[in-house]
């Protein structure tokens, strides 16, 4: 990098440490204030930083390369995660569902739904170690990324037997953790808020070299083997734009990619995961925003707020894969790893002054990322174990040094584990359809059946997990799809056997549960115990919310795929995207919108 990028990338640091510092204060009056920001951060500065979480290095130079190499219908491998579609689930009834809670943590909502004895307490202890462990396992998937980003960056030398990427990660994260440790949720928010604005200029930037790029007519693409090396394709523009998704692609049989050939069925098979996965709910630094939210409207419109900011990192992706096939075919070399395209155009297709921009903004992206994870993961050591079952009488101050303590030690694994990892892909893979399904079947049916208990929730998680780790160790070829079935029948028959072999959740805390939540599904033993004017009340807004997932699912699809569809000039498509778009909305007001100012206001 030249003189002028050192600077503004310098610059950037310097005053986002500044901007995390400066919440210190603030934050160090006590765990509320530390973890939630005393529930007083406006709904428009949740949703701008959690649109600032999700935009990740990682995951951006992971769907550069699925949109690099497949084209448009890239964007749908990402149904498995990366398109966070849990946000339309979020949006209409899981946030508000999650914090009318009242909690810190999804471990104290155990509490919450299970009671406090035993069971309650069970469910507390495995949700929190569990929750911590994926956040480990986070921590290194985009240490993986930001290593390889910032490494090509920074131009870190290996030394100790360890990798340039992992000191180059290792500088990010340190950087990160200075800020997050002293300054909290707040800190963490605010200066999300200012990194968003950045990212926003970098969007613009990128877009606007990409609406000016000539994308040829033949051009060729790579697709990495299995054996690490890469394998080239040649394609036209009219395919690589098409964004309907075909039944069948014809990836080399030793191909990283030949697993999706089938593509139709991996689609439907994502579809029926992405159901799963946002009618379960979510957890970490994404339900600590809605925690954090001052009512149901406000956890509703920094939904919406946060899924139009997040839409805008689409067209972003698209127009980084047209750039580096712009290059490739000017320069007469293909991109040979696609997940390197990211680094590529930054280094050889921006000018002075604007790389130095862009490499701050998709700095602040990582940096984004870990302070939500650290301050997130830092709450369950501290309000589930350490207070709850180590020192109950601690004071604040205390507690904000383990809080602190815990951040530092969750970072540092994080970098161990990443050391293992090679692949951005491979890690994200075993997150979304591994190590994160191990908890996906207790965490649904916790809310849909009133039956289910501490102990049913505390046997499906450990042996969900458990399998997702046993099968990482021992057959860690096992396909994605294959994975996936195994540790969810597992986690189910554990999750069952569980609850049928011991006795169920105390009555009161049943009911205060259902009325309080709300939820829709077999609670018609615990529903039959309110007043009837209190049944009609909830079976209306629940119907209100079925037919709304309905619109809010493929309308966050079609909003994502409509500026993508702008970057590669496919003006057809994008026409009829934004007239799906606007009877997708029409719904969405009716059956939603105009009904959220009447669900604030909770008994």
């Amino acid at each position: 990098m030249s003189l002028i990028d050192i600077l503004i990338v310098a610059s950037y640091l310097i005053l986002i440490t500044l901007i995390g510092f400066y919440f210190e204060k603030r934050a160090s009056t006590g765990i509320d204030a530390y973890f939630l920001g005393n529930r007083k951060i406006p709904w428009w500065a949740l949703g701008a930083s959690g649109m600032a979480s999700n935009f990740d290095v990682s995951g951006t130079m992971i769907n550069v390369a699925l949109i690099y190499a497949f084209g448009a219908v890239g964007f749908f491998v990402e149904m498995r995660g990366g398109l966070v579609l849990i946000m339309a689930f979020l949006m209409i009834f899981m946030g508000k569902w999650t914090r009318r809670s009242k909690v810190m943590t999804l471990s104290e909502w155990m509490k919450f739904r299970f009671g406090d004895d035993l069971q309650g307490k069970s469910a507390r202890v495995i949700s929190a170690l569990s929750t911590i462990i994926i956040t480990i396992a986070i921590v290194s998937y985009f240490s993986v990324g930001a290593g390889k980003f910032i490494g090509d960056v920074l131009k870190i030398p290996g030394f100790f037997g360890l990798s340039s990427e992992f000191w180059a990660a290792a500088v990010i994260i340190s950087l990160t953790t200075l800020y997050t440790v002293a300054s909290g949720l707040q800190g963490v928010v605010w200066t999300d808020v200012f990194q968003g604005i950045l990212i926003f200029v970098m969007i613009i930037i990128v877009c606007s070299m990409a609406l000016f790029a000539k994308l040829p007519d033949v051009f060729s693409v790579s697709v990495p083997l299995k054996d690490g090396s890469f394998f080239s394709i040649e394609t036209t523009r009219e395919n690589w734009t098409n964004v309907l998704p075909q039944w069948m692609l014809n990836f080399p049989d030793n191909s990283a990619y030949s697993i999706y050939n089938f593509f139709g069925i991996a689609l439907i098979f994502y579809l029926i995961k992405v159901i799963i996965e946002g009618s379960a709910g979510t957890g970490g630094y994404m339900a600590q925003r809605f925690f954090a939210a001052r009512s149901d409207r406000d956890a509703g419109l920094l939904s919406l707020f946060w899924m139009i900011l997040l839409s805008f990192r689409w067209p972003f992706i698209a127009a980084i894969a047209v750039l580096g096939i712009s290059y490739g075919f000017d320069s007469g070399q293909i991109i040979s790893d696609p997940e390197k395209v990211l680094p590529t155009v930054i280094f050889n297709l921006l000018p002075i002054g604007l790389k130095g921009l862009l490499i701050a903004g998709l700095m602040a992206a990582a940096m984004s990322t870990f302070s939500s994870l650290i301050n997130s993961g830092a709450s369950y050591w501290v309000k589930d174990i350490y207070q709850q079952f180590i020192n109950p009488y601690a004071s604040e101050k205390k507690l904000i040094l383990q809080s602190r303590i815990s951040s530092l030690i969750i970072v540092l694994s994080g970098l161990i584990l990443a050391i293992g990892f090679k692949s951005i892909n491979e890690i994200w893979g075993w997150l979304t359809m591994g190590l994160g399904v191990g908890m996906i079947v207790p965490l649904l049916i916790r809310w849909y059946w009133w039956r289910m208990n501490g102990f049913g929730f505390t046997m499906g998680t450990i042996f969900g997990m458990s399998a997702a780790i046993i099968q990482k160790l021992i057959y860690p070829e096992a396909t994605e799809y294959l994975s996936f079935l195994v540790l969810l029948i597992s986690s189910f028959t554990a999750t069952i056997v569980g609850t049928i072999f011991s006795k169920q959740t105390d009555k009161e805390i049943l009911i205060n549960f259902y009325k309080t939540t709300r939820p829709f599904g077999f609670w018609k033993p615990v529903k039959s115990l309110l007043p009837e004017e209190k049944k009609s009340e909830i079976n209306s807004e629940n119907r209100r919310d079925i037919i709304s997932i309905c619109f809010a699912l493929p309308w966050q699809i079609v909003l994502f795929l409509s500026g993508m569809t702008l970057i590669m000039k496919r003006f057809d498509l994008f026409f009829y995207l934004i007239i799906i778009l606007i009877f997708l909305s029409v719904g969405l007001y009716y059956f939603w919108f105009r009904h959220l100012s009447d669900e604030v206001k909770m008994d």
